[in-house]
């Protein structure tokens, strides 16, 4: 079986970055041809980084409030779920901003896909999920993914929303089940000191990246209904998000690594990688 997916996961700051980098370097060297997609990034082929979504009539009510952008919006618009998916950034590199209102602009982001209802989310990125799917199983690449396998279901579900464990769990296997043509590997970045590890990002990290972190993690979903509050409210939620992630993790069928990286060491830890795909994977 030759794997087309790998995908690295793990809290923040435990080094999800380094080992998909790592995991993609070491593969380059072995002539393996390889499609790195890290966190962020907007032309992700299974999740969707920065865009909106409006249903048909919501997307007819914008083109009418917005003539002067009618051509962009139409051009980059896909349709998607019975309504149409927007790229922002796309949307920002062609539009001149004095030819759209303020409102124009909030209507976009107030309709982000990360901010949609549950349910509607989980349509969008399954639907996402499968036409990756289905174009990369006829491709001869393997793709690397940081963080949207599980991060992204946990995040708006558990952290955003408050949502029952096993909404989320279920969320992740409906995902499971659609890649499973892909004969993907899992690697799960651990940390066993988690407020150490997470305060080291912060020290590392602009402020305005931990700021905008605690904000999101104490004051909505599961924050907010346990009353956390600062870093050590931050966490606790992450403490929260560490053992659903664990039982999600132990619940997968599914090729699947966990890998320590509590103490940062770089050459140990590239040998681990290497002896996991080396050893026990056929790519």
């Amino acid at each position: 079986m030759t794997t087309k997916l790998i995908l690295v996961e793990g809290l923040p700051g435990s080094g999800k970055s380094t080992t998909a980098s790592l995991t993609n370097d070491i593969l380059k060297e072995w002539n393996v041809d390889t499609k790195l997609f890290l966190e962020g990034n907007v032309e992700h082929p299974a999740d969707y980084e920065g865009c909106s979504y409006f249903t048909k009539t919501e997307f007819s009510q914008l083109l009418q409030n917005n003539n002067d952008a009618r051509l962009v919006l139409v051009k980059h618009a896909l349709e998607r779920c019975d309504g149409f998916v927007l790229p922002q950034y796309k949307l920002k590199n062609e539009l001149d901003e004095s030819l759209v209102p303020d409102t124009f602009w909030s209507d976009i982001y107030d309709h982000d896909i990360y901010e949609l209802p549950l349910e509607k989310n989980i349509e969008l990125i399954t639907d996402k999920w499968q036409r990756f799917v289905n174009q990369a199983r006829t491709e001869e690449q393997t793709y690397i993914f940081e963080c949207c396998f599980i991060q992204n279901p946990v995040t708006i579900g558990m952290i955003k929303y408050g949502a029952r464990e096993e909404v989320v769990m279920n969320y992740v296997k409906q995902l499971a089940a659609i890649i499973e043509p892909l004969h993907p590997v899992l690697l799960y970045v651990d940390q066993q000191d988690l407020s150490s590890s997470f305060k080291k990002a912060v020290q590392e990290r602009p402020k305005e990246w931990s700021t905008g972190f605690m904000d999101y993690y104490n004051n909505q979903g599961y924050g907010k209904i346990n009353g956390a509050e600062g870093i050590e409210g931050t966490i606790s939620v992450l403490e929260a998000r560490k053992q659903l992630e664990s039982s999600i993790f132990n619940a997968l069928n599914m090729k699947k690594y966990k890998i320590d990286n509590t103490m940062f060491e770089f050459d140990p830890y590239k040998n681990e990688i290497i002896d996991i795909f080396k050893n026990t994977v056929k790519i």
